[in-house]
């Protein structure tokens, strides 16, 4: 699990190990206490089944007292063993690509420069550095939004695509390599819209991908009322709510909004939120407890998912 998304410049970070509790105890606090486009946290199972690893990343040098006092009441004397380091931006390029294999959705082939060999001729594969931005394919998120995006091509082929908060493009690429068609991408952090152009030349795409740099869907290229077949939100949820009304705008009448970015907690909320803005959930995956949701304009909704609708 994770709170909030790895920050584009992060420059220190906070380990330990503990159980698994306290670990998502500590998961939601420092995400709620912290800035999630400046600090990102995340907790994962070791290998020894039992032990815990919590890492928080920072953008700038965090008060380690202070963050120690604050963890303290969940972990006890193990705050005095976390440790702080600071993080070399080129080791975090570097970190970030490390031990990433083939990741495959459908047709989908998401690979780094070093498993070329394994594209077969019948993949629609894209190559990507993680670079500086969110977004290599192997996080839950993404993949869920690319097991949703092959869904969906089982039905036909959209023909307008928009990807919000697009980071290194991935889910925009995946539309175009298997559209052979324009695909509107956005991001506010314009380091990760310089990522993605790179990602476009370095894929052949640069000609078929239209970026724009702002929030949301402000911007003459993605401001279109009811004019995307699929839209793709893979934000957190406290901006995926306030996005609400401009994303559910430029869903076109039979077309479908794809969210992640969402642990299991998260989705209650956002589901409400959309469902007042007249869309239902149509179907969800949940890989490694985050959550991908597809939600379509009007009509019933399907049977409520248990802990996730109200009964």
């Amino acid at each position: 699990m994770l709170e909030g998304l790895p920050p584009h410049r992060p420059t220190h970070v906070l380990r330990l190990l503990t159980d698994e509790g306290s670990a998502k105890a500590m998961t939601d606090l420092l995400g709620e206490m912290f800035d999630p486009t400046q600090t990102a946290v995340a907790a994962f199972e070791a290998e020894d089944g039992r032990t815990w690893r919590l890492e928080a990343y920072f953008a700038d040098a965090p008060d380690e007292e202070m963050i120690r006092e604050l963890i303290r009441p969940v972990v006890g004397d193990q705050a005095d063993v976390a440790t702080f380091e600071t993080i070399d931006q080129q080791d975090w390029v570097r970190a970030s690509l490390e031990g990433l294999n083939p990741v495959r959705a459908g047709r989908f082939l998401v690979h780094g420069s070093h498993d070329r060999d394994t594209v077969r001729a019948n993949d629609l594969a894209i190559e990507i550095e993680a670079a500086l931005a969110f977004g290599t394919g192997h996080h839950g998120t993404t993949l869920g939004c690319l097991r949703a995006l092959a869904n969906r091509l089982k039905r036909g082929r959209p023909a307008h695509v928009l990807d919000v908060g697009t980071g290194t493009g991935i889910l925009a690429f995946a539309a175009a390599k298997a559209l052979h068609t324009p695909v509107i991408a956005g991001d506010l952090d314009p380091e990760a819209v310089t990522t993605a152009i790179g990602n476009a030349r370095l894929n052949g795409l640069g000609p078929t991908l239209r970026l724009y740099q702002g929030p949301g869907v402000r911007h003459a290229l993605a401001a279109r009322p009811r004019r995307f077949d699929v839209v793709f939100a893979n934000i957190l949820a406290r901006p995926l709510k306030g996005l609400a009304p401009s994303l559910t705008a430029v869903v076109a009448d039979h077309g479908i909004l794809i969210l992640s970015g969402l642990i299991e907690r998260d989705v209650p909320g956002v589901l409400s939120t959309y469902r007042h803005r007249g869309f239902h959930l149509a179907s969800h995956g949940l890989i490694e407890g985050w959550a991908t949701l597809v939600l379509k304009r009007g009509g019933a909704a399907p049977r409520p998912l248990r802990g996730w609708l109200p009964r």
